[in-house]
């Protein structure tokens, strides 16, 4: 018999039985659905944290305001501002970073015409633009003379522009912010969540010494943000940054810090972890379902070898070997399982289709695990198909003959 005769055959076989066999390819459709979408909920994390961390820019190192003391009590994160702008200076002559920029943020009512919202305002300095990987997609970005001037002036998200300036340019339009007068000099290109939890889309960002934000000390910042040079210097980085703050802030011995450094690359493994760690958990219930699958597929293919001893024998004294009774039986356990991996992948690109239509998360099903449920459901039906395929094979026609 050539493979196309021990194929058709497979079919008819499996055809014979049909809800039999569906129930039997349950376990292995349940199984390959589980692997296939595990490999894809880890390259979609994977993916989703490199996207947020490019939106946030690469090799980052954000400082805040840590745990000061007064009186010998530890007071709560952030309740007193102990960055400066002199700290963002000093940092961006680190050898070991890129540069460094302070942030100062504020909550305003916002007037665009005859609208108005309250929203988030970021006062930065120029340098943030290269930190953070902001981009420009039209007008210009702040300039260390409106810093130095305080002049007022404004670079807008892409979602503004489009929201409030519909076919119009916004470039010169004049923002009220905090019933201040701020000109539109720029609109950032891009979207997505940045570190404070705003949309880069829905940004506003004025030069630090014209946002109208009073800080209980002259100078003061609510956090840094820094860039490291390279990946392999954010050790060496993190640790500048500190010694460069301590001996700034004349913090000696065993005080403890009153800032705390933030790396993003930590943040970016513990990311990863949880993918993995979902990975595996889904990996678990894949492979427990496919094993649970495999000793059906075992069990339903002895059931069938005893069915069809008469078949074995007529089979055999007509001329068929041993062999060709193991690859019978063996294919049929391999088509149940290569269909069920089939059917298994269609679910699993079901299950990703329902994910990305929520808009929230993106998953993707590559030809790499197609391939990968593919060689899992031959090998099942190879292993747990072989040892009822064998015994077939090792019948005596006379004996199968015999029997009713």
């Amino acid at each position: 018999m050539n493979l196309g005769q021990i194929l058709l055959e497979s079919f008819r076989s499996l055809a014979a039985n049909r809800l039999r066999t569906g129930l039997t390819m349950l376990g292995i459709i349940i199984g390959i659905a589980s692997v296939v979408l595990m490999l894809s909920v880890g390259d979609a994390v994977r993916a989703f944290i490199d996207k947020e961390l490019a939106v946030l820019g690469s090799n980052q190192l954000i400082i805040q305001p840590g745990t000061p003391t007064e009186g010998g009590a530890r007071r709560r994160t952030n309740e007193a501002p102990t960055l400066t702008i002199e700290d963002a200076y000093a940092l961006s002559e680190l050898p070991s970073l890129r540069g460094a920029a302070p942030t100062l943020q504020g909550f305003f009512q916002v007037l665009y015409g005859d609208d108005n919202s309250s929203s988030t305002v970021l006062g930065v300095t120029p340098d943030m633009f290269a930190v953070r990987n902001w981009k420009i997609e039209r007008g210009v970005a702040l300039a260390d003379s409106d810093v130095r001037s305080a002049n007022r002036v404004i670079v807008i998200g892409s979602n503004i522009a489009n929201k409030y300036y519909y076919q119009r340019d916004p470039l010169g339009q004049v923002l009220r912010v905090d019933g201040r007068p701020f000109t539109i000099i720029g609109v950032m290109a891009g979207s997505g969540r940045t570190l404070d939890g705003t949309d880069l889309g829905e940004m506003m960002v004025v030069p630090i010494t014209a946002i109208p934000v009073r800080m209980p000390r002259p100078r003061t910042v609510h956090y840094i943000t820094a860039q490291a040079k390279d990946e392999t210097q954010m050790l060496q980085a993190e640790n500048d940054i500190k010694e460069t703050l301590r001996d700034r802030h004349r913090i000696r011995g065993d005080k403890l810090d009153d800032f705390q450094v933030t790396n993003l690359a930590s943040i970016a493994q513990t990311g990863e972890a949880i993918g993995a760690g979902l990975s595996i958990g889904l990996g678990v219930v894949g492979a427990i379902s496919l094993i649970v699958g495999g000793i059906g597929i075992m069990n339903i293919m002895l059931v069938s070898v005893s069915e069809r001893v008469r078949e074995i024998g007529i089979r055999m004294a007509i001329g068929a070997k041993p062999k060709h009774i193991l690859v019978q039986f063996l294919s049929e356990a391999v088509v149940m399982c290569i269909v069920g991996g089939m059917i298994g992948v269609a679910l699993a690109a079901l299950g990703a289709w329902g994910v990305n239509s929520t808009g929230k998360f993106e998953m993707s099903l590559s030809v790499q695990h197609v391939v990968t449920a593919v060689v899992f459901s031959t090998a099942i039906g190879l292993f747990f198909g072989y040892y009822p395929a064998r015994r077939a094979s090792k019948m005596l026609p006379i004996e199968c003959l015999r029997q009713d």
